[in-house]
């Protein structure tokens, strides 16, 4: 199996799937430019399956993995999740001093979780966005300038550059959620708990619309592990929420259940975005 992933290689993405899919011989990885490229390539079928980050314990959801899942309107789903440690490392081309350090290089996500680091040590450093934090490092090759980039221990390998600080993120706990994407949803088997997905869009304004739907997941005994706005673009004031449930649609009836009583109150349109074994502890 060919599986996608946000790239290039030495990307965290790339680690979480080795992780994901260790002792499976039969898998070919295959690094992607971007997020929305990712979506592109399954949803086309030009790949079953592809890895993505969806939420970091330090800064949140990773929006356009949400945003793209809910354009996808139910036609890609959440197959699988893993939870990943990231350790970052400020890496250059050659020994600088931190001090001399123009521009810092980076995925938004890597940089702000590395905020404070940035702030004490590098406060006159400009910070630039690159589309993953391996392409980052691997951009350094073509600096003119004195640029660094943040990025893990194997990209630096890959892309020949030297670590300057190991683990300079904000929290010792940083982790990363990455959520498998396909077109197609497995079944529900194997030991373990499971986690369903789903995304509400408020059919109207009015009073208590969100707690009408936390509602039909509290007389069923239903736990909500995550719950996350984000805007539907068609104008302000208007969001949809992002839902996480404890247990399978398809073998706790009271999942299943919620999830219909939500739809039948006509209150919010329910995309269902998969049901997938939860993740462990971050490896």
């Amino acid at each position: 199996m060919r599986i996608g992933y946000l790239g290039p290689a030495g990307t965290y993405s790339e680690e979480a799937l080795q992780v994901l899919t260790a002792g499976r011989d039969e898998v070919e990885a295959v690094p992607l430019a971007s997020v929305p490229d990712c979506f592109e390539r399954v949803a086309t079928g030009e790949l079953p399956q592809v890895l993505v980050p969806s939420e970091n314990s330090i800064e949140g959801p990773v929006n356009q993995t949400l945003d793209l899942l809910a354009a996808a309107d139910g036609a890609l789903l959440i197959v699988a999740e893993i939870a990943h440690s990231i350790r970052h490392h400020l890496v250059a081309r050659g020994p600088v001093e931190l001090e001399r350090v123009e521009r810092v290089i980076s995925h938004p996500q890597a940089t702000a979780q590395c905020a404070g680091f940035l702030h004490s040590r590098m406060p006159r450093a400009e910070v630039r966005a690159a589309v993953s934090t391996a392409d980052a490092v691997r951009s350094l090759a073509a600096d003119n300038g004195v640029a660094a980039a943040i990025g893990s221990l194997r990209a630096a390998d890959i892309y020949g550059a030297e670590i300057l600080a190991e683990d300079i993120a904000d929290e010792d706990s940083n982790t990363t959620r990455f959520a498998l994407i396909g077109r197609e949803a497995p079944p529900a088997v194997g030991p373990g708990r499971f986690r369903t997905s789903i995304v509400c869009a408020i059919r109207r304004d009015r009073p208590g619309a969100l707690l009408a739907i936390l509602q039909e997941l509290a007389l069923r005994g239903v736990n909500l592990s995550y719950l996350q706005s984000r805007p539907t673009k068609q104008g302000l004031g208007k969001y949809r929420f992002f839902m996480d449930l404890e247990g399978s649609r398809e073998r706790d009836l009271a999942v299943a259940a919620a999830i219909t009583a939500i739809e039948e109150q006509d209150v919010a349109e329910v995309t269902f975005l998969g049901s997938y074994p939860e993740a462990g502890p971050a490896d």
